[in-house]
């Protein structure tokens, strides 16, 4: 692991251990249980990646994700991923900014 992914391994366990603290004390019929188990399995599965020495990497080209938007999310799965959070941002996620 890099610099970077280390930086980002030690941050997602935090919130995995956050999230797991955070289901011990939800009722099963809270619509929040849905949300924070589906961002578990998304953090999990970024951890168990971060283990093996593929994180970063597109999970249908195989191509590198660019560091900038790891840093950002770094649970992204997919280069197309890419594509959906420029749709959502004010600025360009290419721009100087990042």
């Amino acid at each position: 692991m890099n610099a970077m992914q280390e930086e980002l391994f030690w941050e997602l366990r935090k919130t995995q251990l956050e999230i797991l603290k955070s289901l011990k004390n939800k009722q099963k019929n809270d619509w929040i249980v849905t949300v924070l188990e589906e961002e578990l399995a998304d953090i999990t599965s970024a951890i168990q990646k971060l283990e093996d020495g593929n994180f970063g990497q597109c999970e249908f080209s195989g191509e590198p994700i660019p560091d900038n938007l790891l840093k950002i999310m770094p649970t992204i799965k997919t280069a197309k991923d890419t594509e959906i959070l420029e749709h959502f941002c004010r600025k360009p996620i290419n721009s100087s900014i990042f």
